[in-house]
């Protein structure tokens, strides 16, 4: 099986997602027939099967969906447990996953608002998005 190109239609690469979220700014893309929201980036999408997009921005603002606190992790993030991953729901439609930072992990709670904080390290490939308590 061969990996196809991203369509003639695609609003933006995964790369740009990541340029962008590292600048402070969460833009997805928008099914051009259904208007699904669609991160990261796809070819078609899941909703319609359309293959026109454009690209959608989040606020930034959302609620806590799902989150795990890593208490064993991987050996180059050893000096930095336990710290939270949740997965973030926005209000128009995307979900993304992402840390959670400058939070006592008693404070979590599923629907916990919260706000991006931009990327752990700019420098990463691909940057580690992070999410702040929202007052």
């Amino acid at each position: 099986m061969t990996a196809t190109a991203p369509a003639a239609g695609a609003a933006l690469t995964l790369k740009e997602f990541f340029a962008e979220a590292r600048a402070g700014r969460l833009v997805v893309q928008r099914c051009g027939s259904c208007g699904a929201l669609a991160v990261p980036p796809k070819a078609f999408c899941a909703a319609c099967h359309g293959q026109t997009w454009e690209r959608a921005s989040l606020a930034g603002d959302g609620e806590i969906a799902s989150y795990t606190v890593i208490r064993v992790p991987p050996a180059p993030l050893a000096g930095q447990a336990p710290y939270a991953i949740a997965v973030v729901r926005f209000p128009e439609g995307a979900s993304l996953l992402g840390r959670v930072k400058d939070l006592p992990l008693e404070g979590l709670r599923v629907g916990l608002p919260v706000r991006y904080a931009g990327p752990a390290d700019p420098a990463a490939d691909p940057p580690v998005l992070t999410f702040v308590a929202r007052a």
